[in-house]
């Protein structure tokens, strides 16, 4: 396995510095918050790229049973999918969309299909999860069992998303807002690390300049509910402000993408990586584990509740065969053929405005009037706190 270099090299470009989580009890209403509440700053500093070199080093490894992979199903046919994105919002619980918070991931939703109790990995924390999301793979199998970035343990196990489509001739980019996701970037199989110092909002800004100038596979990492749920609480008032700013960003890329011309074309799938529980994750509890997963795109069935479980490994299976990939005879993940029409390959067309609220029967919301002042910013720069 490769080493992660300490010292990565800056270099400057597209006018910046640019470097290398409802509930599984059941569909708990989302709370409504009326008065101004507090937020994340969505903004941060500029963004860096890095070119990960290998040298040689060891993996510390989990004693789990590997799961039985997965037989790929047959009988649903291959969407045409041009290229595939990931949304992931770190720490968002499933019982924070609201339609008067998250106007844009619920439309994206009713676009598409979704669950609001698809299940991560455990533990239940940021680098393992998001290892399982991008590569198919639990955690005994990928490797990655340690949270922080760490160099001197170098990359991930297993083959990832981005190493099978890069191999395949695609096009593979990265934009991150916590550095340790580049143990996931192994070596030949990313094109472009993008690592945003900086928040939500700052994210966006680096994808839409991915987004403009082309893409095949793109995975986005929204640091915002993660950041807000370690400093004042999970589902607190802070929290709730930070994720109308996520679904902003959302937004913003969205509409990237279709200004792009791309939207069409796209498969995209919304998720997290865990929960959390009072300014914490990591365990086995629901509010650990239960997370949303939402996917929209070519042969996707408008307003489809899925019912199968999903896991979070199941993100890097759907893209693959979307794509029309071949999937790893011991991947763990397997593609979610529910969400798709029998007569997948036909055209897609753009949904309605991402302004207009969702027509699927999503839980009502609590007693209160909508969201509309985020209040005082706080400090959301990458690297200011041991958390995630």
């Amino acid at each position: 396995m490769g080493r992660i270099p300490k010292a990565i090299s800056h270099t400057f470009s597209r006018g910046g510095a640019r470097l290398a989580d409802i509930l599984r009890v059941g569909a708990a209403a989302a709370v409504l918050w009326t008065c101004t509440v507090p937020m994340v700053s969505p903004s941060g500093g500029p963004p860096s790229k890095a070119s990960p070199s290998p040298s040689s080093s060891s993996t510390p490894r989990l004693s789990t049973p590997i799961p039985t992979p997965t037989i790929l199903p047959t009988s649903t046919p291959r969407p045409r999918s041009e290229r595939v994105l990931i949304v992931s919002l770190d720490g968002l619980r499933p019982d924070a969309l609201d339609p008067n918070r998250t106007p844009a991931i619920l439309a994206l939703a009713e676009s598409g299909a979704f669950t609001l109790t698809a299940q991560t990995i455990h533990p239940s924390v940021t680098l393992p999860a998001h290892a399982s999301m991008l590569s198919g793979y639990d955690v005994e199998q990928h490797g990655l069992t340690w949270n922080d970035y760490l160099p001197e343990n170098g990359f991930i196990l297993t083959p990832t998303l981005f190493s099978l489509a890069h191999d395949a001739g695609l096009h593979t980019e990265m934009v991150v807002s916590k550095e340790k996701l580049v143990h996931i970037a192994s070596p030949g199989s990313v094109d472009e690390f993008t690592y945003v110092p900086g928040g939500d909002f700052a994210v966006a800004e680096q994808a839409g300049i991915a987004i403009a100038d082309g893409f095949e596979v793109l995975f986005v990492h929204f640091p915002g509910p993660d950041t807000a749920g370690h400093q004042d609480g999970w589902m607190s008032p802070t929290y709730l402000g930070t994720v109308a700013h996520s679904d902003e960003a959302v937004a913003r890329i969205l509409a990237d993408l279709e200004a792009a011309g791309l939207r069409e074309g796209t498969l995209i799938i919304l998720t997290s990586d865990h929960g959390g529980h009072g300014e914490v994750h990591g365990s086995s509890l629901p509010e650990d584990m239960t997370i949303p997963w939402i996917v929209a795109g070519p042969g996707v069935v408008p307003g489809t509740r899925l019912t199968s479980p999903i896991t979070v490994y199941d993100t890097a299976a759907t893209a693959l065969w979307a794509l029309r990939l071949s999937l790893p005879d011991n991947i763990a993940g397997r593609p979610v053929v529910e969400a798709f029409a029998e007569g997948s390959a036909r055209e897609w067309t753009i949904p309605p405005a991402l302004a207009s609220a969702p027509k699927v029967p999503f839980p009502a919301p609590g007693a209160g009037g909508r969201v509309e002042t985020l209040g005082p910013e706080v400090d959301a720069r990458a690297g200011s706190r041991a958390v995630g």
